[in-house]
């Protein structure tokens, strides 16, 4: 399999279309009636997004997105219109081959401003929350958990949605409920984790465990779509459930390679973020390829 940088779609240039948004990762175009939403080979950690992309990486994340939006669907509708590039309006055709496989035609909708954050393990910020004050966003939990361990039931801890270059920030459920109302709260809270605990479910059948990922959701009208991205590298915590040891950090199938390595070197975590070498660059992107076979039982190759 090629991993030629040259490959890889940094951002999008469509001259002929209505770009509204470029976010971490995807490029939002406004169709009129419709999104149209690319998945680009970005990748940002710490909220900052890195010089150097992952070759197919937005492939990667929309295939898997597109994977799990469907099987969500006897939970909650989603704002997927069609990911069949032979679908879009004539508009799109003169840019169909950097389309397939990385973009879909989505519904427009009302961004609910808040971040869904679904943990079914004690890792990453959760976990040095505990150590301090023996919560996570201001859930008590029982003393002696191991780092990594699992929770006797998922968690439901949102957080902001802040613009890129700013830090989401924890809040409790009272802030949620103050910020978008009880009945909204009370649904994306219910929604969270039922769609968490039936992808975690099915995740662990195929040799991966999702230990926490993050869900976001908008209004279409009176309806509650679920948006955005689903159960991706990106957004969630993957890992090798044969490797899978409480009591320290886990091998994975996603960015936390990427933090990690970032750590090693000291970086600020402010703008601008260092290159990535090569060696982690590829393997980041054979982690999200896994990560992608892994749970369709596919064997995508590009």
């Amino acid at each position: 399999m090629e991993c030629s940088a040259a490959k890889s779609i940094v951002e999008t240039d469509f001259s002929e279309l209505n770009l509204v948004k470029r976010g971490k990762v995807r490029d939002i175009y406004d169709l009129g009636d419709a999104y149209l939403m690319v998945a680009t080979d970005r990748i940002s950690a710490f909220d900052v997004i890195m010089p150097d992309p992952i070759p197919d990486k937005g492939k990667i994340l929309n295939l898997i997105s597109l994977f799990w939006f469907e099987i969500m669907k006897p939970l909650v509708p989603n704002h997927v219109i069609s990911s069949n590039v032979d679908e879009y309006p004539d508009v799109c055709k003169p840019y169909a081959k950097i389309l397939d496989q990385r973009s879909m035609l989505v519904k427009k909708a009302e961004t609910i401003p808040i971040e869904c954050v679904v943990r079914g393990y004690i890792s990453g910020s959760g976990w040095n929350d505990y150590k301090e004050s023996g919560s996570v966003c201001g859930i008590k939990l029982p003393e002696g958990l191991k780092e990594s361990a699992k929770l006797a039931e998922p968690l439901f801890t949102p957080s902001t949605k802040e613009e890129i270059g700013s830090h989401d920030i924890n809040i409790d459920f009272a802030e949620t409920v103050n910020r978008i109302g009880k009945p909204l709260a009370d649904r994306i809270k219910s929604l969270s984790l039922e769609i968490y605990k039936k992808g975690s479910q099915l995740a662990d059948k195929q040799g991966i465990i999702i230990a926490d990922t993050k869900f976001e959701f908008g209004l279409a009208g009176d309806d509650i779509i679920l948006i955005d991205e689903v159960l991706t590298p990106d957004s969630s915590r993957f890992w090798p459930k044969e490797d899978y040891m409480p009591g320290r950090s886990q091998k994975s199938f996603d960015k936390q390679y990427v933090r990690e390595y970032l750590i090693s070197i000291k970086w600020d975590k402010k703008p601008p973020a260092p290159s990535l070498p090569e060696d982690v660059i590829k393997n980041t992107r054979r982690k999200y390829l896994t990560a992608l076979n892994l749970l369709t039982g596919r064997k995508y190759e590009f």
